[in-house]
C-alpha cells in the first residue's frame, strides 16, 4: 500500500487515517467487497445526517471495473477463435475494397467493425442465444457501420455465398446484399436497421421493456434472453442514444446489454478530444441506475497495472485525454515512450525495461476476448439493473498506417496493394502473395470441413442457431374480427354528436373485448390519454407498472382512476413521443422477435408523430412492422385553441412517402371502423407488413350511417357520399371532394351552390388521398410500360368519370400538396384548397375562413371553375364574392 504515501501527504492526521483504511482493507481481505461497500454505505449515511455534503462520484478510476483475480476463466479454443475472426476480418476488408475496386463509387466502411471485431466474435462464440430449440432466442442490434463483419461471419457459417459478398451494395438484380442491416431487404436475415446513428439504442431499450411487459401480462415465459445493442461512443451524442436510460434504469431491464465501442473517434475526428468519453458515459450511465463494466485495458497491462504501487500510472490513466490516447495508437510504442509513459519518472521506469515494439502492443480491452467475456459474463449474471459494457478499442485497428486511429478512418474504403498485404501479414491470412496481383483482393474460405468452420458451427448450434436471423411470420393464426361487430358505429348516430377520435375508442373497446384479438391490444399514449378521451382504460385494463401500485391515487374515489398494476395493459410513457414510439415498434415487431402477434395501438397528438419521429417511422418501415397509428386532434384548423406548433396541416404528405404506411383522414365513425377492421385483417390474419395511420379529430358532430356498398371505396381512398342523382337537361353540377371535418364544410358547400346557384353537387368522402395517388401512379406505369394494351385507369379516374360532367374541387385541414397529388388523375378542371402556412390560435370558424377552407369558399371556388370552363361567367363568380362576403384583399394566408 505505498500509494498510501502520498494520498496522507496532506492529510491533517495521517495516523488516523492510515488505521481507517488498514482497517477496511482487513474487511475486504476477510468479508469482502460486498461487505466493505457496506460499511462505507453506513458511514456515508451517517456523515449526512450530521449535516456534512457529500457530492456523488458518479466515476471511478480509468481501469477496468472487473479487478484481474475476479476474471472467469474464458472457455473454448482460443487460438482457433483467433483464427476465425482474423478470417472474418479479412474477409469484411475484402468485401468493401473489392466493392469500391468496381465501378460506381459504391462506398462502405472497415474502420468500425474493425475496431468491433472482438466484441462481436466473443459474443457470437459464447453469449448470443439463437432461436432454435426451447430458447427464444436474443435480438443482437448491430452497429449499423459493422455489417461487413456481420455478412463475413454469415459467409463462413454458409448463410450467405460469396457471390452475395462479392455483390456488397449491389442490390438491384437481386444477387446482392444491404449497406447496413435493414429487415425489409434482407428480411430473413437482420432483426433491427441501426446506421440512423441513436435510433437503435432507443429501440433496444423499449424492446427489452416489451419483453418484461409480456411477461409481466403472462403473454410470454419467463427466459434469460438479452437485447443485445451495440452502438459507437460518438453515436452517444444523439439525443435518442442516452434519451431513454432512466427508464431501463428505473424499470430494472436486467435483460439489456449495452456495448458501447469507445474507439474514442466519431466520423471526422475524436468524440471527445479534450476530455474521456468513457468516463462520461461511465458517469451518465451510473446516474441512470446502470450497472457500468468498463473494459478499458487489456492483458498486456495487467503486469503494469500489478506493480502500480505508488498509483502514478493510474493517476497518468485519469490525466491523460483521449486525443492523447488517440496519438499514442496512431504515432507508435517510441511515440507513447515518450509522450505517455515519459510524463512522470516512475511511469517511464515501469517501461524501460520493454521495447517500443512490445509498447505499442500493450492493448486495449475491447481488443482481448478474455477481458470482453469477463465483461459479458458480468452483464449475463446482473440481476435487477440493465448492464452497459463500455469497451475501449481503436478505430480501424489493424489498418496500419492506411487508417489505423487516424481521423480519415472512418471514410477508409480504399486499400493500396501494400496495406492489404500488410492487413494479410498481421492476421496471417493463408493468401499468396501471387493471388494479389492487379489489384486482386480474393475472399478466403478454409472449407466447410476446416476446423475454423465446424467449431464456428458447433458453437452457434450449442447457442440455438446461427445469429441475426428474423421471422417473416408468427406461427399462430389469429382472426381478426368481423366488420359486424363494429355495425353500431356504422349507423347514423342522429342528434348524438361525437368526435371521430371518440369513434376510435369506440372501437378500441370492441376490439379489447375480443377473445382472441383483445389481450393482444397494447394501447400506447404518451401522457395524452384523457385528451383523446381513453382514461377509461385506466381502471378498465389498467396501466403496466412493473412494481405495481405503491400508493394511493388522488382521483381514487372517481371511477375513471389512474390504475397502475404489474398485469395492466395501457403503456402510459410519460411525455416522450420518441420512447412511445419505439414501444409502438417493439410492439409491432413482436411477431418476428417473439414469434407472437401483438396489436399496438399508438395515438397522439397528430403534428408530434411523422414530424417529430420521422426517422423511427422509416425505421419501423424498415423492420415491417404492424400495427396502428393514431394521430389526435388532427388538421389545421380542427385543434383551434392551441396555435402554430399544434396544429398539423401535413402529416399525410410525410406517412405518404413511406411506401407501406397506408395513410387515412376518416371523417365519420363508420369509415373509422371499416379501416381499423381492414388494416386487423392485413396485419393480424394475413400477416401483411404494412401498418396504418389515422388522422382523428376533436370536433363532435352527428355522423351520418356509411353508404351501403362504401366499405371497399373507404379502403382505396373515395366513395360517393352524396348523390345528387342523374344529369338533367341545362343542369350545372360540381364534384366535391374532402376528408377530415373539412368533408362537412363540402357537405354544406353543396347545399349553398343549390340555393343560391341552383348548381348541383356530388359530394365524395375521400378517406385516402394517398391510397388514390398510389393507385392511379400504378395505372400510369402499368400503362407506360404496356403501350399494346388496353390503357388501365386510376381508381379516382373512374370514380370522377362515372358522374355527370363538371369540375372537382377538393378541400381538406392539410396543405395543398396533399390533394394535389392526385391532379393527374383527375380528368376535369380541377381545384384544390388547403391550409397552407402557418397555424394559429382562434375559433374554427375563423380559422377554416383565414385558410380558405370553409363552405363559403369551397362553394366560391366551384363557381369559379364553372366559369372557367365556360359554364357560368365572371360576374357570377363577383356575386358569390359579395354574397359570402369574401375579402378580397385578405393576405394570403400562406403569409410569405
Amino acid at each position: 500500500m505505498n500509494w498510501l504515501n502520498d494520498v496522507l501527504q496532506n492529510d491533517p492526521d495521517p495516523t488516523e487515517s492510515r488505521e481507517w483504511i488498514e482497517s477496511l482493507k482487513a474487511v475486504i481481505d476477510h468479508s469482502g467487497p460486498e461487505r466493505a461497500h457496506q460499511l462505507l454505505q453506513d458511514m456515508v449515511e451517517l456523515t449526512r445526517r450530521a449535516g456534512a455534503h457529500l457530492p456523488f462520484a458518479p466515476t471511478t478510476e480509468y481501469i477496468n471495473t472487473i479487478p484481474t483475480h475476479l476474471e472467469p476463466k474464458m472457455p473454448g479454443d482460443q487460438t482457433l477463435e483467433w483464427k476465425i475472426r482474423s478470417i472474418i476480418r479479412w474477409n469484411a476488408m475484402a468485401m468493401v475494397v473489392r466493392a469500391n475496386r468496381k465501378p460506381g463509387d459504391l462506398g462502405g466502411h472497415i474502420a468500425s467493425f474493425a475496431s468491433s471485431a472482438t466484441l462481436y466474435d466473443v459474443g457470437f462464440n459464447h453469449f448470443f442465444r439463437g432461436p432454435e430449440g426451447d430458447h427464444p432466442g436474443d435480438v443482437v442490434a448491430t452497429q449499423g457501420h459493422s455489417s461487413p463483419g456481420i455478412y463475413a461471419r454469415a459467409f463462413l457459417e454458409g448463410r450467405i455465398s460469396e457471390s452475395q459478398i462479392d455483390h456488397f451494395r449491389m442490390e438491384v438484380d437481386g444477387r446482392g446484399i444491404s449497406s447496413y442491416p435493414h429487415p425489409w431487404l434482407m428480411p430473413d436475415f437482420w432483426q433491427v436497421p441501426t446506421v440512423s446513428m441513436g435510433l437503435g439504442p432507443i429501440a433496444a431499450i423499449y424492446q427489452a421493456r416489451n419483453w418484461k411487459y409480456l411477461e409481466s401480462r403472462g403473454l410470454m415465459p419467463k427466459s434469460d434472453r438479452k437485447v443485445w445493442c451495440f452502438l459507437g461512443d460518438g453515436e452517444t451524442d444523439e439525443p435518442e442514444s442516452l434519451g431513454a436510460l432512466s427508464i431501463a434504469g428505473r424499470e430494472g431491464l436486467d435483460n439489456l446489454v449495452f456495448v458501447v465501442n469507445c474507439n474514442l473517434q466519431r466520423l471526422d475526428g475524436p468524440v471527445r478530444g479534450n476530455g474521456k468519453i468513457i468516463q462520461e458515459l461511465e458517469s451518465q450511465f451510473r446516474g441512470a441506475g446502470w450497472n457500468v463494466v468498463k473494459t478499458i485495458w487489456g492483458s498486456y497491462w495487467d503486469p503494469l497495472l500489478a506493480k502500480d504501487h505508488q498509483g502514478m500510472l493510474r493517476k497518468l490513466m485519469m490525466e491523460t485525454v483521449d486525443g492523447e490516447y488517440q496519438n499514442c495508437k496512431a504515432f507508435g510504442g517510441a511515440y507513447t515512450r515518450e509522450n505517455f509513459f515519459g510524463k512522470y519518472e516512475e511511469t517511464a521506469a515501469m517501461v524501460a525495461n520493454l521495447s517500443d515494439d512490445d509498447i505499442w502492443r500493450l492493448n486495449r480491452g475491447g481488443h482481448d476476448p478474455h477481458k470482453v467475456y469477463a465483461a459479458y459474463t458480468n452483464a449475463m449474471q446482473t440481476k435487477g439493473q440493465p448492464t452497459v459494457i463500455l469497451a475501449k478499442t481503436v478505430k480501424g485497428y489493424g489498418l496500419g498506417s492506411a487508417g489505423e486511429a487516424l481521423n480519415p478512418t472512418h471514410n477508409t474504403k480504399k486499400l493500396d496493394d501494400a496495406a492489404v498485404r500488410a492487413f494479410r501479414d498481421r492476421f496471417k491470412i493463408p493468401v499468396d502473395d501471387d493471388l494479389l496481383k492487379d489489384g486482386n483482393i480474393p475472399f478466403y474460405h478454409p472449407g466447410e470441413k476446416s476446423d475454423e468452420v465446424q467449431y464456428l458451427l458447433e458453437r452457434r448450434k450449442a447457442l440455438g442457431g446461427c445469429v441475426p436471423q428474423r421471422r417473416r411470420k408468427a406461427d399462430e393464426q389469429l382472426v381478426a374480427p368481423k366488420l359486424e361487430v363494429f355495425e353500431r358505429l356504422m349507423k347514423d348516430t342522429g342528434e348524438r354528436e361525437m368526435s371521430t377520435t371518440m369513434a376510435f375508442v369506440q372501437s378500441l373497446n370492441i376490439i379489447l373485448r375480443d377473445k382472441q384479438v383483445g389481450p393482444r391490444a397494447v394501447p400506447i399514449v404518451c401522457d395524452e390519454a384523457r385528451t383523446f378521451g381513453m382514461e377509461g382504460l385506466f381502471r378498465q385494463i389498467g396501466i403496466y407498472a412493473p412494481a405495481g401500485q405503491k400508493y394511493k391515487p388522488v382521483d381514487r374515489d372517481q371511477l375513471m382512476y389512474y390504475r397502475e398494476d404489474t398485469t395492466g395493459q395501457v403503456l402510459q410513457e410519460g411525455i416522450t413521443e420518441a420512447g412511445a414510439f419505439a414501444s409502438w415498434m417493439a410492439a409491432a415487431t413482436s411477431y418476428s422477435t417473439n414469434n407472437l402477434q401483438l396489436l399496438p395501438f399508438y395515438i397522439y397528438y397528430s403534428m408530434f408523430g411523422f414530424q417529430r419521429v420521422g426517422d423511427a417511422a422509416w425505421q419501423a418501415a424498415d423492420m415491417r412492422a404492424r400495427g396502428f397509428l393514431l394521430g389526435g386532434t388532427a388538421g389545421r384548423t380542427t385543434l383551434n385553441g392551441e396555435g402554430l406548433q399544434h396544429e398539423d396541416g401535413h402529416s399525410h404528405l410525410l406517412s405518404g412517402a413511406i411506401p407501406n404506411c397506408r395513410s387515412y383522414d376518416p371523417t365519420f365513425a363508420g369509415e373509422v371502423a371499416v379501416i381499423l377492421q381492414h388494416g386487423m385483417k392485413r396485419m393480424i390474419e394475413e400477416q401483411v407488413d404494412e401498418y396504418y395511420y389515422l388522422t382523428l379529430m376533436n370536433e363532435n358532430y352527428s355522423h351520418p350511417a356509411l353508404p351501403e356498398g362504401a366499405a371497399e371505396g373507404v379502403i382505396k381512398g373515395m366513395y360517393l357520399l352524396k348523390d345528387a342523382g342523374k344529369a338533367k337537361k341545362g343542369e350545372l353540377r360540381v364534384q366535391l371532394m374532402g376528408s377530415g371535418t373539412i368533408l362537412r364544410e363540402a357537405i354544406a358547400a353543396a347545399e349553398l351552390l343549390d340555393k343560391d346557384f341552383g348548381v348541383v353537387a356530388d359530394v365524395w368522402s375521400c378517406p385516402s388521398f394517398t391510397e388514390l395517388r398510389r393507385d392511379g401512379y400504378d395505372a400510369e406505369r402499368w400503362n407506360r410500360l404496356h403501350p399494346e394494351e388496353k390503357p388501365r385507369k386510376a381508381y379516382v379516374t373512374e370514380c370522377i368519370e362515372s358522374r355527370p360532367a363538371g369540375p372537382v374541387i377538393a378541400a381538406t385541414d392539410y396543405v395543398r400538396n396533399f390533394t394535389d397529388q392526385v391532379r393527374a388523375f383527375i380528368p376535369r378542371t380541377y381545384t384544390v384548397l388547403g391550409t397552407d402556412g402557418f397555424g394559429r390560435s382562434d375559433t374554427r370558424a375563423n380559422l377554416r375562413r383565414h385558410f380558405e377552407v370553409d363552405r363559403y369558399y369551397i362553394a366560391h371556388a366551384a363557381i369559379d371553375a364553372l366559369a372557367k370552363d365556360g359554364k357560368m361567367t365572371a360576374k357570377d363568380a363577383a356575386r358569390a364574392i359579395k354574397l359570402y362576403k369574401l375579402d378580397q384583399e385578405k393576405p394570403n394566408p400562406l403569409g410569405v
